[in-house]
């Protein structure tokens, strides 16, 4: 099981956090975490509900992991292992619409299926924390590569004037900022392609883009 302290900064003030896996006594404290992280127009029923955080716990514990600050959790990160050779998918394919009750122990891929963190404690950089330790239970696992299909949410913005692809693309080269592509890019993952109609995001229009980091310790065959 997973358990990792270490300290994060608001403005110079070091405070002590905690990354640990997740258990049933905390299933309400995150879903304040999706309610809080998630607001309309995203659709209120692709919040966690207690059978989906039971089927974490149950079904690939390592997986399912919280972030505590001065005690209190502020963030999850959730995935489970599938056996992926660059099918098209959508998330509710390969994530069982949240409840992973496809999870391949015997998998080469670490799928993310969420990570959130409260708007309050997005300046303490809990994410990229989260996922860096997803990145360790990848390299644990010795699984070939962890995958993830990112929110596209600035793109509503630009859909007039620029293709998804397009869009996608001018986040990847800096020449535009996303709230959630942007993050992923520094918390290490690379670009490998949008996917239509990945997921129900009226801010992303459906669109999804699929990011990998792959486990630096096994080579994949490009």
């Amino acid at each position: 099981m997973y358990f990792k302290k270490l300290y994060v900064f608001d403005n110079d003030q070091p405070k002590l956090a905690i990354i640990r896996n997740y258990k049933e006594s905390d299933f309400t404290s995150l879903m304040k975490v999706q309610e809080e992280s998630f607001p309309p127009p995203f659709p209120s029923e692709l919040w966690w509900n207690e059978e989906q955080l039971s089927n974490h716990v149950k079904l690939f514990p390592e997986g399912a992991l919280c972030i505590e600050v001065d005690g209190r959790i502020a963030g999850s990160m959730t995935g489970l292992i599938v056996d992926y050779h660059n099918e098209d998918h959508t998330w509710e394919d390969i994530t069982d619409n949240g409840y992973i009750r496809n999870h391949n122990d015997n998998g080469n891929t670490l799928y993310v299926v969420d990570i959130c963190v409260s708007p309050q404690y997005r300046k303490l950089g809990l994410g990229k924390h989260l996922m860096q330790s997803m990145y360790e239970i990848v390299i644990e696992k010795k699984l070939t590569r962890l995958l993830g299909g990112g929110r596209m949410p600035g793109f509503h913005k630009q859909a007039e004037s620029l293709t998804p692809s397009q869009y996608f693309d001018a986040v990847v080269k800096g020449e535009l900022k996303d709230p959630v592509i942007t993050f992923l890019l520094r918390a290490g993952r690379t670009p490998v392609k949008v996917v239509e109609n990945y997921l129900e995001d009226a801010d992303s229009c459906n669109y999804g883009a699929l990011m990998e980091w792959k486990n630096p310790f096994i080579k994949i065959e490009d």
